[in-house]
């Protein structure tokens, strides 16, 4: 049972205080002596427990009462509580002599064994069966291991000597305490009593188990006699310790011993006597409190703030001497002003904030600090750590206050200024720790200590800092982001605007016209008295220079045609996109306005997004970044908070700039992509020419080369934002890039595959738009007679010369592919070039099917045909794309099937005929047969076509032949057998 206080709240402990008060009243022992621990009047374990808290003076009284309790008295285990009390019993010291104790005792048994066996000859060289000298064993008479009559005779002997009055001996109320006086306060003996002792006491201490209580006994001698007097005089001026000892070292040292042995006073009256010992330390500590502050007024370091530091020091730990050299500091008291907040703040630019007062701030408290450093080491002992506690009352009375002042002040000018005056105060604040010059009684990890003291000054901060970062970042991006759309609006509707102006004049005009018709028509009742000046009466009709196509003129809204229509001179906003402006005169007709806004946005395409835009965005990301990544150094939980705010920077960059912008433009490319006409565009532009036929125009389709030049863009933005990521992120170990969970790489991967997906979709409808200009090409240019030459024979009077090259059709087609393909050509990724490659491929060659099924081929037209074919597949060669050889190589197989000449069959043109049967048994054995048969082989041979085409599909092919209403029965029944009879 541990404590102070004495909880006996049973009747039987009642009792037991009750006799315990007696003893000290009466030091009758006789009433201890009634106590019977055998008996039924206490139990052991509550005598034991009584024991704890009696004065050491009636413990030695009560251990005269019988050998029981003389033994619970003596037991080591209450002497080692009591210097447990006190902090003195170490056990593994303890632990160890024991040990050691041990050790020696087994080499002293060891000793006397073998000392005994030398002297008795026994297990000695020579000896036999345990016998020395050798020879047969002599018989030496009998050896009992126990004898029952002399262990009786001995137990007889020990009652007698017991109970002999000579033979006793005789005890001592100081058993184990020698020399002292055995009372309830204990007097001071000058002839046995050293004042050394009392000083030394502790030091020569040592923890042996079983001598506890002779240990106990020592200090007890020691300090027992001034404990006493000490709380029993009424003015420090008459205690002993003041009268004997005159150092204040000494008395710093006796009054340190008295307070650590009043820890082991659990007695009644403990309360006290303890508060008695603290007003004599506390008058002792005050007057040394005041020495030591007349030596820093004065300067004195090495003589009296060293000396008086010491002795309290000694005394207490020094805490006392240690917060009066922090308070009296002139910084710590107010007296001097280590800098203004708000001077961060005067003469700024919104938004910004001059950190060089603050830096000069944190220099001049750093300056002190190695200078408050260099006076500790002079004043204080090397085992009291002082610059420690200088450094943390400094953060939380100083650094905290100035922190807080200006960052409330900042937030009322700007988030933009708060977040970059936490950012950069913080990094100046660690510029400061490593500054910081430990002391000799720093711990070694002083420096993490001190960050961490630091930043403490921060942590109220860091939430707001952190939510207010990433608002800030959001909205000047968004803001951005905002600004270039509404200039690209602006610029679009002033283009629009320019292109219509005149349209909307001429409109204005018609509509005035109209209106002064009906008010001439209506009823003369109805019309109001104009006066001279009105302008109906000076109006006079203007010419009308409208197209026949323009809309009808009662249908117009009069309010929308007399509003201003805005131009391109109205508009004062900064241009930061490339669509040209429109200069020179606007177009005078409808039609020719319409084709001006179409090339107008299809020029536009290249512009929907802006790399412009995406760098402005990038570096707000990275400024963020950078202020936000300082905060990760504080460690700890809001250090991690600070890495993760910086990953949500970097998913909101991505965000803006993908969602918000980039998938956007992608979107409305795509779109004017699907909305692309060649054929408008080339009736528009033939139309705008004045009758210009448009085959003169250059080939090519300008949404896609535009189209192409945007994914260029693209491509340009997601190499910066993996530059981005790896330099502010990965090489910054603010996020790892091989964490698939980690919310950055998510994104990221997300982000890249919106772009991946956008320009798939843009390629799409590219290669869509591509193939419509393939079909119109072929529609518009391809003659009949390409293929089929036989039929203006009649007209050029015999056949002329022939030219096997390609036609200027399929010459057209693979120029204008190969324009576009080429400029994919290093400027796109491997993958997504192959992928296009292999579609505008494969594209095309469905174009090409398609086109050649819509022919009439002759047999020498299959010349010219084959050229193409062939000007087409060397086309596909250039791709460099394996998987589609084998279309083109199918396709050339297939060109074969219009070279095999059938004789026309002689039944049609016989005037013997009878019949379609007599025809049909007729040509059984003609050429046509044979020569159809050939045919009718190579239509069904799918081996031919690698697969690509099944029978079915060349059939269709075979029918486009130009003799094919000729041949088709022949062939017919060479391959279905269709005419064949039963014999």
């Amino acid at each position: 049972m541990s404590g102070r206080s004495t909880p006996l709240s049973s009747h039987a402990s009642q009792r037991a205080t009750s006799n315990h008060a007696s003893q000290r009243a009466s030091r009758n022992l006789s009433q201890i002596r009634r106590v019977q621990v055998n008996g039924s009047v206490l139990p052991a374990e509550l005598i034991a427990t009584i024991l704890d808290y009696l004065p050491v003076p009636d413990l030695l009284h009560f251990a005269q009462v019988s050998r029981r309790l003389q033994e619970m008295v003596y037991d080591d285990s209450r002497w080692v509580q009591k210097l447990k009390q006190m902090g003195l019993w170490n056990e593994n010291e303890a632990r160890q002599r024991f040990e050691e104790a041990m050790k020696r005792k087994a080499e002293a048994q060891r000793a006397r064994e073998v000392e005994e066996a030398r002297r008795t000859g026994a297990n000695l060289p020579g000896s036999i069966n345990g016998t020395a000298g050798g020879g047969p064993r002599r018989h030496a008479g009998s050896v009992t291991i126990f004898d029952a009559g002399l262990e009786e005779d001995r137990y007889r002997q020990s009652l007698e000597k017991a109970q002999s009055p000579t033979l006793t001996r005789k005890r001592t109320i100081a058993d184990g305490f020698d020399d002292l006086t055995i009372s309830l306060n204990p007097q001071l003996n000058a002839s046995t009593w050293n004042p050394n002792t009392a000083l030394t006491v502790f030091a020569t201490f040592r923890s042996v188990r079983g001598r506890a209580r002779q240990e106990f006994s020592k200090i007890y001698g020691a300090l027992g006699p001034l404990y006493s007097d000490l709380t029993r005089v009424k003015s420090h001026s008459d205690a002993i310790i003041f009268r004997t000892y005159r150092d204040p070292e000494q008395q710093a040292q006796i009054l340190s011993n008295l307070k650590r042995f009043a820890q082991g006073d659990v007695a009644q009256g403990w309360h006290q006597r303890e508060q008695r010992l603290d007003s004599m330390i506390a008058v002792f500590e005050n007057a040394v409190l005041r020495e030591f502050e007349q030596g820093y007024a004065a300067g004195d370091i090495d003589d009296r703030m060293h000396r008086y530091a010491h002795v309290l020091v000694t005394m207490n730990g020094g805490m006392a001497g240690v917060d009066a050299f922090i308070s009296n500091h002139p910084i710590m008291a107010h007296n001097v002003r280590a800098g203004n907040p708000l001077d961060c703040l005067e003469s700024v630019a919104p938004g910004h904030v001059d950190l060089n007062a603050s830096q000069t701030f944190f220099e001049r408290l750093a300056g002190m600090m190695v200078e408050q450093a260099a006076i500790i080491d002079r004043v204080f002992p090397p085992s009291v750590d002082v610059l420690t506690p200088f450094l943390s009352r400094l953060c939380e009375d100083i650094v905290a206050d100035y922190l807080t002042a200006l960052f409330d002040e900042a937030h009322v000018h700007g988030v933009e200024t708060y977040v970059k005056a936490v950012s950069g105060t913080f990094e100046q604040a660690l510029r400061f720790v490593a500054s910081l010059q430990p002391t000799e009684a720093s711990p070694s990890d002083f420096r993490d200590a001190a960050k961490t003291t630091v930043t403490r000054c921060y942590e109220k901060h860091i939430d707001l800092y952190l939510a207010e970062e990433l608002a800030v970042f959001r909205s000047k991006s968004e803001a951005d982001v905002r600004q270039w759309e509404r200039e690209q609006s602006e610029q679009e509707a002033s283009s629009d605007a320019f292109f219509m102006s005149n349209i909307n004049r001429q409109a204005a005009k018609r509509d005035f016209l109209s209106s002064f018709r009906k008010v001439i028509m209506m009823p003369v009742t109805v019309l109001p008295a104009f006066p001279l000046s009105s302008p109906f009466a000076a109006a006079k009709p203007a010419q009308s220079i409208a197209n026949p196509n323009a809309p009808d003129l009662d249908s117009i809204d009069t309010a929308y045609s007399r509003s201003r229509t805005p131009t391109v001179a109205d508009s004062n906003t900064p241009n930061r996109s490339s669509t040209p402006v429109p200069a020179g005169e606007a177009p005078t007709t409808e039609l020719a306005a319409k084709a001006a806004i179409m090339n107008s946005r299809l020029e536009g395409i290249k512009s929907l997004f802006s790399i412009e835009v995406a760098l402005n965005i990038t570096h707000f990301a990275k400024a963020s970044l950078e202020r936000a990544a300082n905060m990760v150094r504080m460690g700890g939980k809001w250090g991690e908070e600070a890495r993760e705010q910086c990953e949500t920077i970097f998913v909101t960059l991505l965000y803006i700039l993908g969602d918000r912008h980039i998938k956007t433009g992608f979107d409305k490319a795509v779109s004017h992509l699907g909305s692309y006409n060649p054929r408008d565009v080339r009736a528009l532009r033939s139309k705008v020419a004045n009758g210009d036929s448009g085959e003169a125009h250059a080939v090519g389709v300008e949404p896609l080369v535009t189209f192409l030049e945007l994914v260029n863009v693209g491509d340009l933005i997601q190499q910066m934002v993996d530059v981005f990521y790896a330099q502010e992120l990965v090489a910054t170990k603010l996020s790892d890039r091989d964490d698939f969970l980690d919310p950055a790489v998510k994104e990221k991967k997300r982000f890249e595959q919106m772009l991946d997906e956008r320009v798939a979709a843009g390629l799409n409808e590219g290669i869509d738009v591509l193939m419509d200009e393939v079909e119109y090409i072929c529609a518009s240019t391809q003659q009949a007679i390409d293929f089929n030459p036989g039929t203006d024979k009649a007209e050029k009077n015999g056949p002329g010369v022939m030219d096997i090259g390609p036609t200027t059709t399929a010459r057209q087609v693979v120029d204008m592919i190969s324009s576009h393909t080429s400029m994919l050509v290093g400027n796109t990724d491997k993958n997504m070039l192959d992928v296009f490659m292999q579609e505008v491929g494969l594209r095309l060659f469905g174009a090409l099917c398609k086109h050649f099924k819509r022919q009439r081929i002759s047999v020498d037209g299959a010349i010219k045909l084959i050229s193409d074919i062939n000007h087409y597949s060397a086309f596909v060669a250039t791709l460099r794309q394996k998987p589609l050889l084998p279309y083109y190589h199918a396709l050339r197989e297939l060109g074969q099937i219009y070279l095999v000449h059938i004789d026309p069959p002689a039944a049609y043109f016989s005037a013997n005929a009878q019949g379609k049967r007599a025809s049909v048994l007729s040509n059984r054995g003609s050429s046509t047969a044979v020569q159809a048969k050939e045919l009718a082989t190579i239509i069904a041979d799918t081996q031919r076509y690698h697969g690509i085409f099944p029978a079915e599909e060349v059939y269709e092919f075979a029918e486009r032949r130009a003799d094919w209403y000729l041949v088709k029965r022949d062939v017919e029944r060479a391959m279905y057998g269709v005419g064949c009879i039963v014999v």
